[in-house]
């Protein structure tokens, strides 16, 4: 088979120059292998036409059968017509129509199509390498009635040669970068990189240089590698720290035609330390009040220094001046300002200024800069103590005394002495701030400053006191200066001792004689300076007993000892020992002290097992089931009746509650009676308690020694009027009388019970005294003047003889 394209002498010129050619190549049949194009694209030398000598070799080459190459065909073709690629013939076709060739593989019938009748191949799509590089297909002439293969498929390549339509691409930008300031000329700052995506083994296409568009003359880049460097020495950061490049990477090496991209590249310069601090005045000044604390922040100062991060950090100190010892400064690590404070007081009347010199230091010195000059400023500081009015002050401002607990009140226990600082030397009067004196042991002479006691002291309760003393100036007592007085009362034996601890001992009915039963030990509350020494012996009354002896055994213990055995609880179950303790004191004291010994019944090793007070209340080991349930009823029913006789008394005690038939809407106790005594028990007419229609019997007051006439007769009606019998009002009244009978929390007898109803349809009328008062009322009272001296008053007031009116 013959195949001729149109490209096929294209391989190492440009497309452009190409013209349509066909040749006549032959290959190796497919069981010796197939033979391709050579590397710059052309057909492999054994498939060039044969020179004139070799047609024997020729001769032999036409009776294989297939006859092939590779095919190119140029991409980016933009013509109407389908591109003509190649042909493809058979030997076997005579031109009589009886073959037919068939393509198949990559592309076959959608990019490639063939003329079954002719063998030509035509592209009819647009084809970009970029996307595909090269098609790998398969021939095929078969028989066009039988459709049956004239000859073996074969298979064949198109290759797509590349034109250059792409323009280098920085896909790692825009770039950013940074170089230090002041870099000599020719360091390196960054490498940018340019992808061509058309193909570099064929011609220029892929072939960038770089150059640089925007960001001279401060930098340079170089054309093959891309590397951007500086250009110009001693580029300051201060003056500009930022640059804008913009880079060009070009294809075809930069000749005319080719296509080219940018890029930006931001380059920033970084700081290095090539400015030394300066302070922006030589010399400063500040006023403080001499008032102001320790540790106070006086004043800032501010050295200069263009750089930035840690080529700005400084250091401060003072090199000279009088106020080394009094002011110290220190860098702010935020703001780099040198900070001046205050290490002791400031007394104007001593010193009323201060100078000082100070040096500002960078602390990252870099040795490359040195020449610039030296990293360091000296300033001076002036600093005037202004004068303010101060509060007293004590010449100590802790005083420490001590008193004896034995002292008497009114004993000077010490002197506290207070100045005024300022020039006026106003005069002080002193006091105790009682509120760290709350029992006020103690007092002050305001004059003096001298302390003396107020109470008796005791140590044991107390034995330091920190107290506030306070110091006022006599013509400003806003101005108060305090100090502390620590007053310690010493000690002196006014404490007798006693046990360590509750001592209860117990005796094995087995005891033998000399046996030791306990080991006792004392405290007191007193501190001797040398120590506790005690002493213990029985008292004279028990030193003769035959039971217990006693041991002091010098280390202020002692040892309880038996004198006998054979000791029997029944006989006596407890016995008690009375014990002298005496200390070492001058003077010393002793005290009595009963040990109580309980007889026991012990096991073999002398553990008691049981005691005689015990035994009452421990239940026999067997007690059954049945008893203890008996035992638990009992407990419980007792309970049951307490809680009864508390719920009886409870209901007793209740308010006073009525039901809704009754509708009592107020219950009013009132008090409001001078009685005469605690025995005067008929105080009050009770009658209106007991009836409200009758008045049933009358008692005289016992306080008035004349006979009273009977209060109401007929020339002298009641001061009530005579209501029908009223069976609610009655039955409730007697109610709670009865009540108040029996109620012994009830108010005494002679309190008034006042029980009013106020309701619907009541016929009570007023009850109020007042309506006595009236010009129309028949009330007498000339009865009060023989009550006594006692009712005078009252007398004088209603009691008119003449029968005048109270007010005329």
């Amino acid at each position: 088979m013959r195949l001729s394209g149109s490209a096929a002498a294209a391989a190492a010129a440009a497309w452009s120059a190409v013209a349509v050619a066909t040749l006549l190549l032959t290959v190796a049949p497919r069981e010796a292998g197939c033979a391709g194009s050579s590397a710059d694209g052309g057909p492999p030398p054994e498939l060039l036409p044969e020179a004139p000598g070799d047609a024997g070799s020729a001769l032999a080459r036409q009776k294989r059968s297939w006859v092939w190459n590779q095919f190119f065909v140029l991409e980016e073709y933009t013509g109407d017509d389908p591109l003509y690629v190649g042909k493809l013939h058979s030997d076997v076709d005579k031109g009589e129509g009886r073959v037919k060739y068939v393509l198949s593989g990559e592309g076959a019938t959608s990019i490639f199509i063939i003329d079954e009748n002719t063998g030509d191949i035509h592209a009819t799509k647009r084809l970009d390498r970029e996307e595909q590089a090269y098609y790998t297909l398969r021939a095929q002439a078969v028989d066009r009635a039988s459709n049956r293969p004239v000859e073996p498929e074969s298979e064949f390549v198109i290759k797509v040669q590349d034109i250059n339509d792409n323009e280098p691409k920085f896909l790692d930008g825009p770039y950013t970068a940074g170089v230090p300031e002041m870099s000599p000329v020719g360091t390196s700052v960054v490498q940018v990189a340019a992808t061509d995506a058309d193909d570099p083994t064929y011609g220029n296409s892929a072939r960038v240089v770089y150059s640089i568009l925007e960001g001279q003359p401060y930098f340079s880049v170089e054309p093959k590698t891309g590397v951007i460097r500086t250009a110009l020495p001693n580029m300051d950061r201060e003056a500009r720290d930022e640059y804008l490049l913009v880079i060009m990477a070009k294809d075809m090496v930069g000749q005319m035609g080719g296509l080219s991209g940018t890029t930006s590249v931001t380059v920033t310069l970084t700081d290095v330390n090539d400015n030394p601090p300066r302070f922006s005045r030589k010399s400063y000044q500040f006023t403080v009040p001499e008032s102001l604390p320790p540790a106070s922040v006086v004043a800032k100062i501010k050295a200069a220094d263009p750089d930035v991060g840690p080529n700005a950090e400084m250091e401060f100190r003072i090199v000279d001046g009088d106020g080394l010892g009094a002011f110290r400064v220190t860098p702010d690590k935020d703001t780099q300002e040198g900070v001046i404070t205050l290490q002791k007081g400031l007394d104007f009347e001593t010193k009323a200024s201060y100078t000082l010199r100070i040096e500002a230091t960078n602390r990252n010195i870099d040795p490359r800069f040195l020449s610039l000059g030296p990293f360091s400023d000296v300033a001076t500081v002036r600093v005037t103590v202004e004068d303010v009015d101060e509060p007293p002050v004590f010449s100590s401002p802790l005083s420490r005394m001590a008193v004896s607990e034995a002292a008497k009140v009114g004993t000077v226990i010490g002197t506290v002495s207070a100045h005024d600082p300022d020039s006026s030397n106003n005069a002080i009067r002193y006091s105790v701030d009682r509120n760290t004196d709350l029992e006020r042991f103690f007092n002050i002479d305001a004059m003096t400053g001298v302390i003396s006691t107020a109470k008796q002291l005791d140590r044991e309760a107390n034995a330091v006191h920190n107290i506030t003393i306070l110091a006022l100036e006599s013509q400003d007592p806003s101005q108060v200066g305090k100090g502390i007085a620590l007053i310690t009362v010493t000690d002196i034996n006014d404490n007798a001792p006693v046990f360590a601890i509750e001592y209860e001992t117990f005796l094995c009915e087995g005891a033998s004689p000399g046996q030791v039963i306990q080991t006792i030990s004392a405290v007191d509350r007193d501190e001797p300076p040398s120590g506790h020494r005690f002493f213990f012996a029985l008292t004279a009354e028990a030193a003769g007993n035959l039971n217990f002896t006693l041991r002091d055994n010098k280390d202020n213990t002692a040892s309880v000892l038996t004198k006998r055995g054979g000791f029997r609880r029944r006989e006596q179950s407890l016995y008690r020992l009375p014990i002298l303790i005496v200390d070492g004191g001058s003077p010393s004291l002793s005290s009595t002290n009963t040990l109580p010994i309980r007889v026991c019944h012990c096991d073999g090793e002398g553990v008691a097992q049981s005691c005689s007070p015990a035994e009452a209340y421990m239940l026999p080991a067997g007690l059954s089931t049945g008893a203890l349930i008996a035992i638990l009823a009992c407990v419980l029913t007792l309970l049951v009746l307490v809680l009864l006789i508390v719920t009886m008394r409870r209901r007793k005690k209740e308010p006073l509650i009525l039901d809704e038939e009754r509708d009592v809407r107020e219950n009013i106790v009132r008090y409001d009676d001078e009685g005469g005594g605690e025995e005067d028990t008929e105080a009050f007419d009770m009658v209106a308690l007991r009836n409200l229609n009758v008045v049933r019997d009358h008692k005289t007051r016992r306080d008035v020694t004349p006979e009273v006439p009977a209060l109401f007769s007929a020339a002298r009606p009641p001061p009530y009027k005579v209501v029908p019998d009223n069976g609610i009002f009655r039955e409730f009244i007697w109610d709670r009388l009865k009540d108040a009978d029996v109620d012994p929390s009830a108010p005494p007898y002679d309190s008034l019970q006042t029980y009013a109803f106020e309701g619907s349809g009541s016929v009570a009328e007023s009850l109020s005294s007042l309506e006595s008062l009236s010009t129309d009322s028949d009330q007498n009272y000339d009865y009060l003047s023989d009550w006594g001296p006692r009712f005078k008053k009252l007398a004088d007031l209603y009691g008119h003889a003449d029968g005048s009116s109270l007010f005329s």
